[in-house]
């Protein structure tokens, strides 16, 4: 009877976790959105992650993209398309490959995402600085660990 009470309760606390993570990437999904236009009012939210990933990883090859974000060089391609001609990123040789070339942020790209990003920062900051300092780095730490779960894939520089 202990066994059947205890998966049960298993079960729920997957179900509320299912739950939860849903409502947290509807909303993610939202913010982007929003925090996209703030970068550039013709940017979409997947060209935004892109840009996010490109200023993280620095300087990649459209192909190493695709794979770090999971989708196919064509949407990748439709992205890069968008970004140069917005004037957020360029196209430069690849040094160690004459025939590939590298995808960078501009100088305009790069301080539009760090503005776009402070200001993200800032909204996080302010909806949880009514929890306390332990919480936020509880939240922190659990995130990541859910993060590193699912985490295989790394910059290529």
């Amino acid at each position: 009877m202990t066994e059947g009470i205890t998966a049960v309760r298993e079960h729920e606390a997957y179900q509320a976790v299912e739950h939860e993570l849903g409502v947290l990437f509807r909303r993610a999904r939202a913010l982007s959105t929003e925090v996209a236009r703030e970068v550039h009012p013709e940017l979409e939210p997947a060209a935004y992650g892109l840009l996010i990933g490109m200023h993280d990883c620095a300087r990649s090859r459209p192909s190493d993209l695709a794979d770090y974000f999971g989708v196919g060089k064509p949407t990748i391609s439709r992205q890069v398309k968008v970004l140069e001609q917005l004037g957020l990123i360029e196209r430069r040789p690849d040094p160690d490959d004459g025939r590939a070339h590298l995808l960078v942020l501009t100088d305009e790209g790069r301080r539009r995402v760090e503005i776009a990003r402070a200001a993200r920062q800032n909204r996080f900051h302010a909806m949880l600085a009514t929890w306390p300092a332990e919480d936020v780095r509880v939240l922190g730490r659990m995130l990541a660990r859910f993060n590193d779960l699912a985490e295989s894939r790394a910059c290529h520089i």
